[in-house]
C-alpha cells in the first residue's frame, strides 16, 4: 500500500485529502441504498413538455442519482450535471436550501463522484429542465480522475483495457452494448416462439469437435485427464437431436486458440440451432427470416448502412454456388474433373496461397476465400462447399464432391454456417479418418476422432438441418462497428506494458 501511495498523482492525492475532509464532516463517502423515482430519460420524458410556469405552480418532487460529469460553482450556489445509464440531467444547489454541511459536500465534490439527490423540478432562465436540490447524498467518492472532458477517451487500447471508463465517457459505446443485449433477446424470443428449446451444454470437453480450429487445452486434476475448451457447440446439440429434442438451440461462448484481429477474438459468442426432419434449404429460409426479424426488432429496419455501404437485409437473399462465384471472379472452372497438381498450378498462377496438406477441395475453398469472399457485400448464401472441408455435412446427392452446406456472407464477412447434418455413422467415421490423415500431414485444425459421438449416431439421428451464427459479427453489422473488439465488453488484449 505504501508503494501505491507514493505513486499517486497530484489529483489522486487531492482526492484522498477530500475523502478525509468528508469523513471529518461526519459524511460517509460510500453510502448505501438510494431509492430513485426517476432516471434521466424518464425525467426528460415526463417533464420535458412542461413550461416553467406549470412546474412552478405545482412543485414536483423527484429522487435521482448519477455520476457527476460537470460542476459549475459560484459562491453559495452552483450547478452540476449527473449522468446515469439513460442520460444526463442538471441539478442546482444553494447553500441556503441545503444547509452548510451538505453544501460543503458539494464544494468538495469531484468529477466522477456519485450522488443521490432529492428536490423539485424547475426550469432555469435559459429554459433547461433542472432539479433544485434539497437533499444531497454522496454515494461513492471517486479517487481517480476521469479522462479529460475535451480530449475524452481516444486511446483505443486504453478504451478496451478500461471499458468502465469507455462506458462513462462515450455514450455511443453504451448504446452499442445495450443494442447487443437487445439483439440477443430478439434471437431468443424469435427462436422460442418458433418452438426451439434453449439448452446449455459443456464448455469443458474431453474431445474438441464441431469445427476446424485449434483448441485451448487445460487439465482436470480430479479426473486426471486433459480437457479442452469447446471450439463449437455442435456435437452435443446433435446428441440431443438423437435424444428426441427435435428443435434445439444454444447461445454461448466458444473458444479458439487463434489470432486476434478486427474479425476474430479467441473467445466469442455463437448461436447454434438444430432442427430434426429439415435440411439445409429449410435452414436457409429460417436464417434469412431470423436475421431480418432481428434487424427489425433491434434497429427498426432491414435496410441498414455498414461502414458507409448500404445493405438490404430484406429476404430473399441471393443464392450462389461457390464454384460459380470462383469462375465469375477468376475464370477458373472447378466443376470439371481436376487433379491436385493441376489445382496447385492454378493456385500459383492466380496468386492463391495453399498449404502442403491441401487437396482439390481445400484449394477450391482457398480460391473462394482469397478471391471472392471480400466482394460479397449484399447478403449472399454461398452453397456447394467441398466435402473435404465439410466433415460433418451430408454429401450432395447430385455431385458428391460437394456438401449440402451454405455460408451466409454480408459485408464481405461470413455471418452464418449451416448444412444438412451427416447422420450416416459409417460415412461419418470415414470422414473422421480422412481428417486424421490431414492432421498427420500438418493440418492442426482437422477434426479428431470422436467415438462417443459416433455411438450416438449409431442409435439413429433423424435428418437434421443445423445452423451456426456468429453473434458478435451480427452485432457488428447492426451496430455499424468495424471491429469485433467494439462489440465485446472485455476483448482479449496483450499484457499492458509496465509503467516506468
Amino acid at each position: 500500500m505504501a508503494g501505491r501511495t507514493a505513486a499517486l498523482s497530484d489529483q489522486e492525492r487531492v482526492r484522498r485529502e477530500k475523502l478525509e475532509a468528508l469523513r471529518a464532516l461526519g459524511v460517509e463517502p460510500y453510502g448505501g441504498r438510494f431509492e430513485r423515482t426517476h432516471t434521466a430519460a424518464r425525467f426528460h420524458e415526463q417533464f420535458g413538455g412542461m413550461s416553467a410556469e406549470a412546474l412552478e405552480a405545482r412543485p414536483i418532487a423527484v429522487r435521482m442519482a448519477g455520476r457527476m460529469m460537470q460542476k459549475r460553482r459560484q459562491g453559495k450556489a452552483g450547478f452540476a450535471h449527473l449522468q446515469d445509464m439513460t442520460g444526463r440531467f442538471q441539478i442546482y444547489l444553494r447553500q441556503d436550501v441545503l444547509g452548510e454541511t451538505a453544501y460543503e459536500v458539494y464544494k468538495l465534490a469531484d468529477i466522477g463522484d456519485i450522488f443521490g439527490v432529492e428536490g423539485t423540478v424547475f426550469r432555469t432562465k435559459t429554459g433547461e429542465l433542472t432539479v433544485l436540490v434539497r437533499q444531497f447524498v454522496l454515494l461513492a467518492k471517486s479517487l481517480r480522475p476521469l479522462p479529460e472532458k475535451f480530449h475524452g477517451l481516444k486511446d483505443v487500447e486504453l478504451r478496451y483495457r478500461k471499458r468502465y471508463l469507455d462506458l462513462i465517457m462515450n455514450p455511443d459505446v453504451l448504446k452499442t452494448f445495450l443494442l447487443r443485449s437487445k439483439i440477443v433477446r430478439a434471437l431468443r424470443s424469435i427462436l422460442d416462439a418458433e418452438g426451439f428449446v434453449e439448452v446449455e451444454t459443456p464448455t469443458l470437453q474431453p474431445i474438441p469437435g464441431g469445427a476446424a480450429a485449434r483448441p485451448f487445452v487445460t487439465y482436470h486434476n480430479a479426473l486426471d485427464m486433459e480437457m479442452y475448451l469447446r471450439i463449437a457447440i455442435e456435437l452435443h446439440l446433435k446428441r440431443l437431436i438423437v435424444g428426441g429434442i427435435e428443435k434445439v438451440y444454444e447461445i454461448g461462448r466458444v473458444y479458439r486458440n487463434e489470432g486476434v484481429s478486427t474479425k476474430h477474438n479467441p473467445e466469442f459468442t455463437m448461436l447454434e440451432l438444430y432442427q430434426a426432419y429439415a435440411d439445409f434449404t429449410d435452414i436457409m429460409a429460417l436464417t434469412e427470416s431470423l436475421i431480418a426479424r432481428v434487424a427489425e426488432e433491434a434497429v427498426g429496419t432491414t435496410r441498414i448502412v455498414y461502414q458507409g455501404q448500404p445493405i438490404d437485409l430484406t429476404p430473399p437473399y441471393r443464392r450462389a454456388h461457390m464454384v460459380d462465384l470462383i469462375r465469375e471472379a477468376t475464370g477458373v472452372d472447378f466443376f470439371r474433373p481436376i487433379s491436385v497438381d493441376e489445382a496447385r498450378a492454378l493456385a500459383r498462377a492466380h496468386g492463391v496461397e495453399v498449404a502442403p496438406h491441401m487437396t482439390v477441395g481445400h484449394i477450391i475453398n482457398e480460391f473462394f476465400e482469397q478471391k471472392v469472399e471480400a466482394s460479397l457485400i449484399q447478403p449472399t448464401f454461398v452453397y456447394g462447399h467441398p466435402v473435404e472441408i465439410s466433415p460433418l455435412a451430408k454429401k450432395n446427392a447430385a455431385d458428391p464432391r460437394f456438401a449440402d452446406r451454405f455460408e451466409l456472407y454480408i459485408a464481405g464477412r461470413e455471418h452464418a454456417n449451416a448444412f444438412s447434418e451427416l447422420n450416416d455413422p459409417m460415412d461419418q467415421r470415414e470422414r473422421f479418418l480422412a481428417q486424421l490423415k490431414e492432421r498427420e500431414l500438418g493440418n492442426e485444425e482437422a477434426h479428431r476422432m470422436d467415438e462417443d459421438f459416433l455411438e450416438a449416431l449409431e442409435v439413429g439421428m433423424p435428418p437434421t438441418g443445423g445452423l451456426g451464427i456468429g453473434v458478435d459479427r451480427l452485432v457488428m453489422l447492426l451496430a455499424d462497428q468495424p471491429s469485433i473488439r467494439d462489440v465485446l465488453l472485455f476483448p482479449h488484449m496483450r499484457h499492458a506494458p509496465k509503467e516506468g
